[in-house]
């Protein structure tokens, strides 16, 4: 929701506005809205678990090049360049590309998140019956 929050600032100015100053950034300004729409649509869909791999993968890569192109340049630590929360998310993000959701995500609850399958089936072993050993 953090994530959200800050997408939601820059778009529409709530929440103090982008960068804190009560304003919106304006529309296709390159990269600050485009990341901002990542933002806002990116942690809405991780917060509900709805197509969390795979978006976590692309907010993970715009907070890596927001860490890259706009902190980097300033120092060498992410807490000497303001940094910390660009390089957190982007660790956290990529993380849950590997993770996948949790228990309670939209994606499991509906049958669209696919766990892993046993070795030699082709099913996932939520999915089989069981057998008599």
């Amino acid at each position: 929701m953090l994530f959200a929050s800050h997408g939601a600032a820059s778009i529409f100015g709530v929440l103090g506005g982008a960068a804190q100053s009560g304003g919106t950034i304006p529309t296709g300004t390159w990269p600050g809205w485009y990341s901002a729409v990542i933002e806002l649509v990116g942690g809405s869909l991780v917060a509900l678990g709805l197509g969390t791999r795979a978006t976590a993968l692309v907010a993970s890569g715009a907070m890596a090049y927001a860490y890259f192109t706009v902190h980097q340049a300033e120092a060498l630590t992410p807490y000497q360049n303001g940094g910390e929360a660009a390089a957190m998310f982007s660790w956290a993000f990529l993380l849950l590309v590997f993770t996948g959701p949790g228990a309670w995500a939209l994606d499991r609850l509906l049958g669209t998140e696919r766990t892993a399958a046993a070795p030699g089936t082709d099913r996932p072993a939520s999915e089989r019956e069981p057998s008599a050993a």
